[in-house]
């Protein structure tokens, strides 16, 4: 996932974010959770790509059934 999701303590004191962005990852759960689609999430923050989004799902999947 480091190369999908990145932490710098310059950039929104340290919380991660999407890589070349200044996009928290949890503006993804957000609004996942409020409803929205991956494309309207991307329509919304065009700085995102749906393929880091789906990236991003898959670990955080892969981290909960591993656990």
């Amino acid at each position: 996932m480091s190369a999908v999701i990145v932490r710098d303590p310059d950039i929104l004191g340290g919380r991660p974010v999407f890589r070349g962005t200044r996009v928290p990852v949890e503006v993804l759960f957000e609004n996942l959770e409020d409803g929205l689609s991956l494309d309207e999430i991307v329509e919304s923050y065009p700085s995102l790509d749906k393929r880091d989004l789906i990236a991003c799902l898959e670990e955080a999947c892969a981290q909960f059934t591993a656990a």
